[in-house]
């Protein structure tokens, strides 16, 4: 329940200073226009992305007709989503693994470390979610009875080393860890890694015995593959499958299959590997979809398959502000093996929905083109919004005037490696708008809307006061080269209240105001270039986010 205090509270004010007066935010509207959600789909048929804009790295598990599903959250607070689903379509946050600012601290971190690649299980009424906290303290697991929450504070796994650990439960009572980690010796080649299993003890979740490699470097050893990762083990008719995402989060990225008669293998490769990629498509595709992998296979009741993975939606052949994914494709057994799409194939982004699919394929607002509202009227914030980093004192308010979002003014800019005074959501659309009503910001507070691709890539569309009648309008920059720029400014007779908006069109943004005078929206500054929120062109493994922003410029100055 510390999540619901940091909401309520007021603001502690900064060390040695007056607090600034808050900023009141009436509203906050995202707007969704894809033309690859325009088409009316068939009945029976749902759209992918399932969960559209930065929803990466998914783990699936089914449990007594129930669906639920987690992703990386890299430093952003609250972190580990849980979806739930009966029938893979529609789905909806329940809570987060990490919501209590005490289980985990990622100041000092660019937003894409922190947590990567959750892979959540289920045995014997509990849940499980292993994951890596990387450069903040190394691999853990949570556990719950309800996968809503509350979760278990992290349980270090003191000594195993790695990425992307994922829990097996074998029919057998035993009990292993599977993880990426480097191989033995000295890599052959940059990007060689591989994939190790260790027995645990379940209740001290110690190691038992030695951990034994069952990948070294890939699928063919031969080729040089690079970032085997991703491992996901299951059994199916006397058979263990061995499942791993290859070839990097980028172009190459694919997912391959291994299987054994013996848990601890050997594991012989698919001939047909690998089971899904988008890598051997051409660039100008229409509506391209890439970065296909990192997939986690789960069973329906209907003894269907089906492989929930990550993928982006390109603009530009390389360009993708949405970050990565989330997908849903059947599986199709073939002698023995999972496939997850033939070579060649495309990612179709309307496909027959499992026989099971309860009512319209109306997956709003986790996919298709929507108007997603917050009137900011509830108790509490929504699981739309998210933090960076984890907030070392409570500043949005939904309590201080009801109907209102109060954002107390930190002293700290976007370009920080700590917590701004910045909630955001985040951005689903190639196309699309954000706007916002707000009050004018006290003398000394810069506050308005921010598009936030990491510390060293956004934007921000800020309003401050220059005393007496008068504010200034401006847009503020980070591209990357460690300046903040000012692209565009006005100045104007103050109002009690204002309207601003961001608007995308693949690489083509915008940012408009409106004073409430009757001129209506203004636009500040008209094709700016969307490819800095860009994550080929940030780095990293986020999308962008937009949101409320303010910051507290009389500390900025002083320092």
């Amino acid at each position: 329940m510390a999540t619901l205090f940091l909401l309520l509270s007021a603001a502690a004010p900064p060390l040695g200073a007056t607090p600034a007066p808050p900023v009141y935010f009436d509203w906050f509207e995202y707007v969704g226009r894809d033309a690859a959600f325009e088409t009316a789909l068939p009945a029976g048929y749902y759209r992918n992305p399932i969960l559209a804009g930065f929803h990466a790295d998914p783990s699936i598990v089914g449990v007594e007709g129930r669906f639920y599903l987690v992703n990386s959250s890299f430093t952003y607070f609250p972190g580990i989503p849980v979806f739930e689903s009966v029938d893979l379509v529609h789905w909806k946050q329940i809570g987060n693994v990490i919501d209590r600012p005490t289980q985990v601290d990622f100041d000092g971190l660019s937003v894409s470390r922190g947590i990567f690649a959750p892979a959540i299980t289920h045995h014997d009424g509990e849940f499980y979610v292993a994951t890596t906290a990387v450069d903040s303290g190394g691999n853990f697991i949570a556990t719950a009875r309800d996968p809503a929450g509350p979760w278990s504070d992290p349980r270090w796994l003191t000594g195993i080393e790695g990425i992307d650990p994922s829990l097996f439960f074998d029919e057998d009572g035993g009990v292993y860890l599977l993880i990426n980690d480097a191989p033995p010796g000295k890599p052959r080649y940059e990007g060689h890694r591989a994939i190790w299993m260790q027995q645990l003890d379940l209740p001290s979740l110690a190691p038992v015995g030695p951990r034994r490699m069952l990948i070294d470097g890939g699928v063919d050893p031969a080729s040089n593959p690079i970032w085997i990762e991703g491992p996901h083990l299951y059994k199916r008719e006397g058979w263990y499958y061995l499942s791993d995402a290859e070839g990097g989060t980028g172009p190459q990225h694919s997912q391959v299959v291994l299987r054994s008669r013996e848990v601890w293998g050997p594991y012989i490769p698919y001939a047909g590997n690998p089971i899904l990629t988008q890598r051997d498509l051409p660039d100008d595709r229409p509506l391209p979809i890439t970065n296909a992998g990192h997939a986690d296979l789960v069973e329906g009741p209907d003894g269907s398959w089906w492989a929930v993975f990550l993928a982006s939606r390109n603009y530009q052949t390389r360009h993708y502000n949405t970050g990565r994914e989330t997908f849903l494709l059947p599986v199709q057994w073939r002698d023995g093996w999972p496939v997850i799409l033939p070579a060649g194939q495309t990612i179709p982004y309307a496909v027959k929905a499992p026989s099971w699919m309860q009512g319209e394929a109306t997956q709003a607002p986790s996919t298709g083109n929507f108007i997603d509202r917050d009137d900011f009227d509830a108790p509490t914030l929504g699981n739309r919004w998210l933090r960076v980093r984890v907030p070392k004192q409570p500043w949005a308010d939904l309590r201080e005037r009801p109907g209102a979002l109060a954002v107390h003014p930190l002293p700290e800019d976007l370009d920080t490696l700590r917590n701004p005074a910045f909630l955001g959501r985040r951005q689903q659309h190639l196309r699309f708008e954000a706007s916002t009503g707000m009050t004018q910001p006290a003398a000394g507070v810069a506050a308005g809307l921010a598009a936030f691709q990491s510390e060293a890539y956004w934007y921000f569309l800020g309003v401050r006061s220059l005393g007496g009648n008068r504010v200034t309008v401006f847009l503020d920059a980070r591209d990357g080269s460690g300046v903040t720029r000012t692209l565009a400014s006005r100045t104007l007779d103050t109002r009690p209240s204002m309207r601003l908006k961001i608007t995308g069109d693949e690489w083509r943004y915008a940012f408009a105001f409106d004073t409430g005078d009757g001129r209506g929206w203004q636009t500040l500054a008209d094709d700016v270039d969307g490819t800095v929120l860009s994550t080929d062109r940030a780095g990293g493994f986020v999308g962008a986010l937009l949101g409320p922003f303010a910051r507290d410029e009389r500390a900025l100055r002083s320092r």
